[in-house]
């Protein structure tokens, strides 16, 4: 079921399905993606009985830009919460992929008890590194105002990506694009939520008691994503496990259905614990 709710500074659309005595998945999907890029299209976790819950970031998919213009990952947090008070949530398995799993992060923080289980695919903010990349999104989100999806494309720099993944991660860049009703609002985003941190430094995660599964992807894959970084996520959070694609596989969060495998079993282990 797809529905419209109200967020903090602004409507977010968000899909609901499954069965509602289940405790609920909610996916948080990436920076420039929308929510069908969590799953990948996988129905596997609501065919195996999970309520799966799915929501456009603010500015991206069809959610409306904030009214206060704001993009931290406080605001984003924020939004986590009113979907959840707005679908009666009161607990829920977190699944968040890069600015997801960052949003993920700062809300288990925030309102642990809220939170059932992690799962953080891909994280890419390393609290050292704040800051060394600025630049790159900024080309990115002045490519996207100035030229459009092209332009996007065309800053993107995907000469530094193995030739055996450049062509698929091209395609994708360009498709999820296009699912965007406000692309300034995105460029908005590209250039703000980078600039905001989720969490001082990876001391703060020793908080976290979650159970909580990290989900890597080998460099040569996905270098945006670090290995190190998701290793460092993993050696912070008491009792986190780290899996990562098998070596020349695509990578885990690529693959819709082996992640819901990964995301149902630790919900089980969530649910009887």
């Amino acid at each position: 079921m797809e529905r419209v709710i109200e967020g903090n500074a602004g409507l977010l659309a968000v899909e609901d399905s499954g069965a509602e005595g289940a405790t609920a998945i909610v996916g948080l999907h990436g920076l420039t993606a929308t929510r069908r890029y969590v799953f990948m299209g996988s129905s596997a976790l609501e065919r195996a009985g999970h309520r799966v819950v799915l929501y456009d970031a603010r500015a991206h998919g069809a959610s409306d830009p904030p009214a206060d213009g704001v993009y931290s990952y406080s605001a984003l947090a924020g939004d986590l919460g009113a979907v959840l008070d707005a679908l009666g949530i009161e607990r829920a398995v977190l699944v968040g992929a890069s600015m997801g799993a960052h949003t993920a992060v700062h809300f288990a923080l925030d309102e642990p008890s809220r939170v059932a289980a992690l799962v953080l695919v891909t994280p890419a903010y390393d609290p050292a590194r704040f800051g060394g990349d600025f630049e790159r999104w900024d080309s990115l989100a002045r490519g996207l105002r100035e030229g459009g999806i092209g332009g996007f494309v065309d800053a993107y720099d995907f000469e530094r990506l193995p030739d055996a993944w450049r062509a698929t991660i091209a395609t994708v860049v360009a498709q999820r694009l296009a699912l965007h009703e406000h692309p300034l609002a995105v460029a908005d985003a590209i250039s703000t939520v980078p600039r905001s941190r989720p969490f001082a430094s990876f001391a703060e995660l020793a908080a976290i008691r979650a159970p909580t599964l990290i989900v890597a992807s080998r460099d040569e894959a996905d270098p945006d994503h670090p290995f190190a970084t998701a290793e460092a996520y993993a050696d912070a959070i008491a009792g986190a496990t780290l899996v990562v694609e098998d070596e020349g596989r695509s990578p885990l969060a690529w693959q819709g259905g082996q992640l819901s495998r990964l995301v149902a079993g630790l919900a089980e282990r969530a649910r009887a614990a």
